[in-house]
């Protein structure tokens, strides 16, 4: 493809997992609100959204021990929170656009890594359950850096492993945490906000999409070429453990013709 002499061309799509590829956000939000309920409390979305792309952001146990001024037994909380998320998600699909994603990635020769501040149990063994786990190079998670999201560890791990350059992957990300972290990364950004994650005010992105299956892969790309100047997040939002904000004047150049 033709650009200016600062085009990039994208080699590589790099997707969040929970909230982007299948809904889990929404129902551990909704377990959470449950248990709050039961005793008396409501769970703020205002609080819960610093628990979204990352870990140890938000504790939600602590959050209604203190509520309640009771000692409350944490551990079986969050055990039962954790065995009944994992329930509710076996029945739930991948997200509308998904598929099609994956399909145009590798129709235009790209490749595909998955980036998350979960575990990698968690993220494998939903990925295997789609049938979908081979389309992807590279999957990074929790255990594989010091620093989750917002820091941008996760998705320049990666750009090494698909041994790219950060200004050659395109990130799809539904968080505010996760978006942070792609622009400290100095990748381009595409938000795809989740059911969860749609009321929260999001740092600014090249693009905004109510879902995957808005746009076409090759749509998309066009519509990023040239960039925007670099977008920072807030002060308080910023990446952790001193972490420094990559400079990011690059451009994408659209990627050849999807044959649907």
């Amino acid at each position: 493809m033709s650009g200016g002499p600062l085009t990039t061309l994208i080699r590589v799509l790099v997707l969040d997992f929970d909230g982007l590829v299948v809904d889990t956000e929404a129902p551990i939000f909704e377990i959470w609100r449950a248990i709050f309920a039961s005793h008396g409390q409501r769970l703020r979305l205002d609080d819960w959204q610093h628990a979204l792309g990352t870990h140890g952001g938000f504790d939600p146990a602590a959050q209604l021990a203190r509520l309640t001024g009771q000692a409350l037994d944490v551990e079986a909380l969050e055990r039962s929170a954790r065995e009944q998320h994992w329930r509710d998600c076996r029945a739930l699909p991948l997200l509308p656009g998904v598929t099609c994603l994956l399909d145009d990635a590798r129709r235009l020769g790209l490749g595909l890594a998955v980036a998350t501040s979960s575990p990698r149990d968690w993220v494998t063994t939903w990925l295997q359950h789609h049938g979908i786990q081979e389309r992807f190079d590279a999957v990074c998670a929790r255990e594989d850096v010091a620093c989750v999201k917002p820091a941008p560890d996760l998705f320049l791990l990666a750009a090494e492993r698909l041994r790219v350059t950060p200004g050659e992957c395109l990130v799809f990300e539904d968080s505010p945490n996760g978006i942070c972290a792609a622009h400290a990364a100095g990748m381009h950004c595409v938000a795809v906000p989740s059911a969860v994650t749609r009321p929260l005010a999001l740092p600014a992105c090249e693009l905004v999409l109510g879902s995957l299956a808005e746009r076409t892969l090759v749509e998309i790309l066009a519509q990023l070429a040239p960039a925007p100047a670099a977008q920072s997040c807030p002060p308080a939002a910023r990446p952790p453990c001193g972490s420094e904000v990559i400079d990011r004047e690059r451009r994408i150049a659209p990627s050849r013709e999807c044959q649907r």
